[in-house]
């Protein structure tokens, strides 16, 4: 954990991970496929690793991608219908 990316790539992947458990405890309301999660999550990886390589523009276009993948994909402030 030397550089930011490092920490911001944590920070995306826990909210992924809390996301991910929140939606597959509820019994009532469709649960998300395990798929879902995959793109994200290797974007973090994908930006963590270019940014330690010391590709900055790459990784923060990966980042914002990531992002906006799970802002319009996965929606987590508020609940599919």
């Amino acid at each position: 954990m030397q550089t930011p990316y490092d920490w911001i790539t944590i920070a995306i992947f826990a909210g992924l991970i809390v996301i991910f458990l929140q939606r597959s405890v509820p019994d009532d309301e469709p649960q998300d496929s395990i798929w879902s999660y995959l793109p994200p999550s290797v974007g973090c990886a994908v930006a963590n690793y270019l940014g330690n390589e010391g590709y900055d523009a790459f990784a923060v276009i990966v980042i914002v991608a990531v992002l906006a993948y799970s802002y319009f994909v996965l929606k987590p402030f508020g609940r599919r219908k």
